[in-house]
């Protein structure tokens, strides 16, 4: 007597084969194993006897005619079974994903959220605060923002002296740096004597 739901053997004909004979020509025995027809049509069967689905397992190569690089790209969308994927962070590859939805018992995503902190203070930080007409100024004469008037003094008569044309041979490009450090010079001088009288004037 027969066990009921007696589980198929590897090597059993397949219960769905057609009731036709193995598709080698001449070949007499009936087909009862199926093999895909081609990497394109994986679900389209050759239908063959035990002996001819060995031989064409043998020599099946699913990567024929494919190029190394297709190979590599292949291997690589199988990894997520063919399905699209999207950097870490966001749902559909478009809109950020919203922490405040997800639940995190464990606070996983909250150093995600400390970080973008520390990114919004670090981008204030490089906010330039320079006024626009002294920005080529402060660079010419190697400055940050806020200076003061006697700091602008001390490293205008360092780099004149550098730069001046009788410590340089009369070299025409030092004599053309100095003109554009003495331009530098006199828009920073001019801007801080008028701060500096406004600010006085206020406070008078």
């Amino acid at each position: 007597m027969m066990r009921r739901n007696q589980r198929h053997r590897a090597f059993d004909p397949d219960p769905a084969a057609p009731d036709r004979h193995c598709d080698i020509p001449g070949c007499p025995e009936r087909a009862g194993y199926r093999a895909p027809r081609s990497r394109q049509t994986l679900t389209d069967y050759f239908w063959f006897c035990l002996d001819h689905v060995r031989e064409y397992n043998s020599r099946w190569d699913y990567y024929k005619g494919m190029s190394p690089g297709q190979i590599e790209a292949h291997l690589r969308a199988d990894v997520s079974w063919n399905r699209p994927s999207w950097r870490l962070g966001h749902l559909g590859g478009g809109a950020p994903l919203d922490e405040e939805q997800v639940l995190d018992p464990l606070g996983v995503l909250r150093g995600n959220a400390d970080a973008r902190v520390r990114g919004r203070r670090r981008a204030r930080e490089k906010v330039d605060h320079r006024p626009e007409a002294l920005r080529q100024p402060l660079e010419t004469l190697g400055l940050g923002w806020p200076v003061s008037l006697q700091e602008v003094k001390t490293r205008y008569k360092d780099l004149a002296r550098r730069h001046h044309p009788d410590a340089n041979g009369g070299d025409r490009a030092a004599e053309e740096r100095l003109k554009t450090i003495n331009v530098a010079y006199t828009a920073l001088r001019v801007h801080l004597t008028e701060a500096r009288q406004t600010s006085l004037a206020e406070t008078g």
